[in-house]
């Protein structure tokens, strides 16, 4: 998989995911609100982690710089 989420985006996502799960924890909300907030909060983690995100191959977006795609071996 070629890079495409790199720097800011990435600590975004991670910021995100972290945040959006302590509120699935934490907040009162119902069953479907929980499992809704903790699937998205998964989506910016993994994404974060892997550095690749679908919907930036589809929209074109590439967030990566030049080094740290090369240094991903793409």
């Amino acid at each position: 998989m070629v890079c495409n989420v790199g720097g800011v985006d990435r600590m975004g996502r991670f910021i995100i995911g972290v945040v959006l799960l302590i509120i699935g924890f934490l907040a009162p909300l119902t069953t479907g609100w929980q499992i809704a907030i903790f699937v998205v909060a998964a989506i910016a983690l993994i994404t974060a982690l892997v550095r690749y995100c679908p919907a930036n191959a589809i929209l074109g977006i590439n967030t990566c710089r030049r080094e740290e795609r090369a240094s991903r071996g793409t």
